[in-house]
């Protein structure tokens, strides 16, 4: 009996698009719902104006930063509004007139023609003037209106002065569609330095549909808060333009159904975490836990003789499971168990080696659902094994080490990445980080949830056990994945809101987090 079955629904999601998507399809959609693109172009502009001025409502003046492309003519449209709405206006424009062109032309000829001055063109030619413009400027918003979806690669020298000096200001900044430098298709931006390498924005509004860049990777260094303005398009493009990749839209109270009052513990069933080597407990311990405040029926842990007392301390409804792969072989626990767990603490002695070949060979022969972490994963960046019923769970170095590749690489292309992984060893991949991806090696999905207060030990082990617990309470692994990634980074988010992000403990989300799959909406 299956006690949870809405975790084998789908997420609600939203549809994300990488940038070229977007560009290639837009006009097309717009034209069969009947919308001009100079017409979009303004509804893009009042849209950001409506946005400032809801985040902003005493603003008294505005600098606006323009380039040559149709995210300069978005600009041109602001300027125009905020100074048809006794809002001061200043506009710097990053090219020559002579190099506006179409719609951003119009845009730029509509402005002017409501008296906004002064404009001062050509940043590129009179860096350093502008550049003191810029930085002796005492409003309350800049507008990045530099680059659009369509840029990528690296800033100019110039540009990143540019941008050095716009992050540099006490103003808040509110960005058209993407900040720009970013990458709106990989969230990947060039460069070591983020205060010369992207503007880096308070509010980003991003138009028709969400940008899969602006929700994962480095982009959480520049984004800021995230709002769609849908522009009437989002539906037709939606329905027009097919993608495999999604933003999850979790929220809570989650509305899990109520367990039958006929339930017992062999429900949702045994799980069997192996970790814990020599003096290292604590990630199992965490895992563990974390399984028990999540569903699990029973948890039988199997780690080194010297730290079973110390992990069933305190938490006596663990079980404990033989410590070695020829005992465990041959046990009840490995036998009837719903699921695996291996790698939290597990090490990466002769010992870890054997017991994550037994689990392996088990998991493949018998088709047990298995969460793999931590040291599980850098052993199966060994191997060529391929399992359907793996959840991998990586960081970024651990997902290097399975693809064999750097951490770079990772990182500038997350969704290429997390779905290579899913696809080389089969199941489903979690790559975690800020905007952590859930592939099946066809689909994405992002999740929506977490903060920087997670950067801290055991969180990923916690997961583990998240995932473990709800995969045996449901039918689909992918979406009980996306799940656990959920209510895991909605956990901390309440912790953080109730009593900041430095100092989260792993083990403060255990009771959050069975708050959250029960329905309740925990203080925040």
């Amino acid at each position: 009996m299956k006690l949870l079955p809405s975790l084998s629904q789908k997420p609600p999601m939203a549809s994300v698009y990488s940038a070229n998507q977007v560009l290639k399809n837009e006009t097309n959609v717009a034209r069969s719902q009947g919308i001009a693109m100079y017409e979009l172009m303004q509804s893009a502009g009042a849209a950001i104006f409506t946005q400032l001025s809801n985040s902003w409502p005493n603003t008294q003046h505005i600098l606006i930063l323009c380039g040559k492309g149709n995210n300069g003519g978005d600009g041109f449209v602001v300027a125009k509004l905020a100074h048809q709405a006794k809002i001061k206006v200043s506009v710097l424009l990053t090219c020559d007139v002579s190099q506006l062109k179409g719609d951003a032309l119009l845009a730029y000829q509509a402005m002017i023609s409501t008296g906004v001055s002064p404009i001062i063109e050509d940043i590129a030619n009179k860096n350093t003037d502008n550049l003191a413009v810029i930085s002796k400027f005492t409003g309350e918003v800049i507008v990045d209106a530099l680059f659009g979806i369509g840029f990528t690669g690296q800033l100019t020298p110039l540009f990143q002065e540019l941008v050095s000096t716009i992050n540099h200001q006490k103003a808040k900044v509110i960005s058209i569609d993407v900040p720009s430098g970013l990458c709106a298709t990989t969230g990947k931006v060039y460069g070591i330095n983020i205060e010369i390498q992207a503007i880096i924005a308070d509010v980003t509004l991003t138009f028709i549909v969400y940008k899969q860049g602006l929700l994962t990777g480095q982009a959480a260094n520049f984004v800021g808060k995230l709002f769609l303005a849908p522009l009437t398009m989002n539906n037709a493009f939606t329905k027009q333009v097919k993608t495999n990749n999604y933003y999850a839209q979790y929220k809570f109270p989650l509305n899990q159904p109520k367990r039958l009052p006929t339930s017992h513990k062999g429900d949702s069933g045994l799980l069997l975490a192996i970790g814990g080597s020599v003096s290292m407990p604590g990630a199992i311990r965490l895992a563990s836990e974390s399984a028990l405040r999540c569903g699990a029926g029973l948890v039988a842990v199997s780690c080194h003789k010297d730290n079973q007392m110390l992990i069933m301390n305190g938490r006596p409804e663990l079980m404990l499971a033989p410590e070695t792969s020829v005992l465990l072989e041959s046990s009840t626990q490995l036998s009837k168990a719903r699921a695996y767990l291996i790698g939290p603490g597990l090490g990466q002695s002769d010992q870890a080696k054997q017991l994550f070949e037994l689990i392996c060979k088990t998991s493949q022969t018998q088709n047990k659902t298995t969460v793999l972490d931590a040291d599980a994963l850098i052993l199966l960046s060994e191997t060529k094994q391929q399992c359907n019923q793996w959840i991998l769970t990586p960081h970024p170095k651990e997902a290097a080490a399975l693809l064999q590749c750097d951490v770079t690489s990772i990182e500038a292309d997350r969704f290429s990445a997390v779905r290579a992984i899913a696809n080389q060893y089969g199941g489903i991949c979690l790559l975690k980080g800020a905007g952590t991806l859930i592939s099946d090696g066809e689909h994405v999905v992002i999740n929506n949830s977490g903060n920087a207060g997670m950067a801290s030990g055991g969180m990923g082990d916690v997961l583990s056990g998240v995932i473990s617990a709800l995969v045996m309470q449901s039918d689909n692994n992918f979406y009980s994945t996306c799940l656990a990634a959920y209510i895991h980074g909605a956990a901390a988010d309440i912790i953080a809101n109730n009593n900041g992000q430095r100092g989260l403990l792993a083990s403060d989300l255990f009771i959050p987090l069975q708050q959250l799959l029960n329905g309740k909406v925990p203080n925040h």
